[in-house]
């Protein structure tokens, strides 16, 4: 009988951010290890469809990083980072269009399927949902030509409101497209950063292989709290660095943008989406930017 009644306790301690979060739009970056594994696949997708379910419109940005990589090795194609994107040549560019179009995404939308969900993938081409020009680097204070690496002009999210009123859950590959017609590759963080941003998004989550913003790259101390001008001190004094950059930044532009709640967790834990969500503790790094709206070590984000 103890089980069940703690069982009964988990479902009245998500009550309050069931009723808080009904109706409203979470952006969710799916990517790491928890897009190889497949028993953390299954535990997103699960995630994913009962947040649907309860009241909740769910929109899935994802990456695909090892797939890509893979391919690119299988093919004798050089991989190169710089600022932690992906330098994208025309080679290198199909390769990315094929495995995320192609492959990730319909193997998403085809698990959240199966789960009793009903998913539409799209990328950013369809619609012209997420329209860019190309990004430069700056590395030393000089301007790093990067390919077919896409800077975000403008997001065309009417097409992700109505699937979503519909009852649709969006799966959305980061692939952007430019004035010239030709696809470009955009970092699923900031897809997702952009798109929370653009659709005034209730919560940013991003998955990741790490358990959150770490205080420096020497300890393992998750800091739970910080706000905008602490993480870009962060990044300013080398303590954020890499691929870490673009996750962070991209939770800074949707909380500048007033998307209230951004997290950075660790997606390799199962159903690492509802601990954020529907528990007092929570898991992971929130960046927020009014700290009036937070409490020192407590988690407060109800209906406000």
């Amino acid at each position: 009988m103890d089980k069940y009644i703690k069982k009964a306790e988990i479902l009245i301690e998500a009550l309050p951010y069931i009723q808080g979060l009904s109706g409203k739009t979470i952006v969710i970056k799916y990517g790491g290890n928890a897009m190889i594994n497949n028993e953390l696949k299954t535990s997103v997708m699960d995630d994913i469809t009962l947040l649907k379910f309860i009241g909740t419109n769910p929109i899935i940005v994802h990456g695909g990083g090892p797939e890509i990589n893979k391919t690119l090795k299988v093919m004798n194609i050089p991989t190169q980072f710089v600022n932690g994107l992906r330098v994208t040549d025309e080679a290198t560019m199909t390769v990315v269009q094929s495995v995320l179009v192609g492959t990730v995404n319909k193997e998403i939308v085809s698990m959240i399927n199966k789960t009793g969900g009903k998913a539409v993938g799209l990328c950013g081409i369809d619609a012209k949902l997420i329209e860019c020009e190309p990004e430069k680097a700056q590395v030393n204070g000089e301007s790093v030509d990067l390919g077919y690496v896409g800077k975000i002009t403008n997001i065309n999210a009417k097409v992700l409101e109505t699937l979503a009123k519909d009852g649709y859950i969006p799966v959305v590959a980061p692939i952007g497209v430019g004035v010239d017609g030709h696809s470009y590759n955009i970092n699923a963080d900031t897809v997702a950063g952009e798109l929370a941003a653009t659709l005034k998004a209730e919560k940013l989550i991003l998955l990741t292989d790490v358990p959150g913003i770490q205080s420096s790259s020497d300890h393992d101390d998750v800091i739970p709290f910080l706000s905008i001008e602490q993480t870009k001190e962060m990044i300013n004094n080398g303590v954020i660095t890499g691929g870490m950059i673009p996750k962070v930044l991209g939770c800074i532009k949707a909380a500048e943008a007033g998307v209230n709640r951004t997290h950075i967790i660790d997606g390799r834990i199962p159903h690492s989406l509802l601990l954020e969500i529907f528990t007092n503790k929570g898991i992971g790094s929130m960046i927020f930017k009014d700290r009036t709206l937070y409490h020192k070590n407590e988690k407060v984000y109800m209906a406000q």
